[in-house]
């Protein structure tokens, strides 16, 4: 399963949406943040925290590869690398 943390607005994390879909991805978005930084959802924002170490966004995690990483260029190449 793919797991999206992200934030709504955001240009980065519509990045990775938008490859998702190209890709034809089933994905499960979680939304913590705001594109301002400002906690929307506390608990989805503790579970990005203890999962990556940071509360920074967009976040994918890859359960059936084990792989989790930050950064929208990352994540679209990884899905790039491994989807496409």
């Amino acid at each position: 399963m793919l797991e999206l943390y992200q934030a709504e607005g955001c240009p980065h994390s519509q990045d990775v949406r938008e490859k998702l879909t190209e890709l034809g991805l089933s994905y499960v978005a979680h939304n913590p943040r705001t594109p301002d930084d400002e906690v929307k959802n506390e608990r989805t924002n503790a579970v990005l925290a203890e999962l990556g170490g940071q509360e920074q966004t967009p976040y994918l995690v890859d359960d059936a590869r084990g792989e989790a990483l930050y950064e929208s260029d990352a994540i679209v190449d990884y899905l790039e690398k491994h989807y496409a």
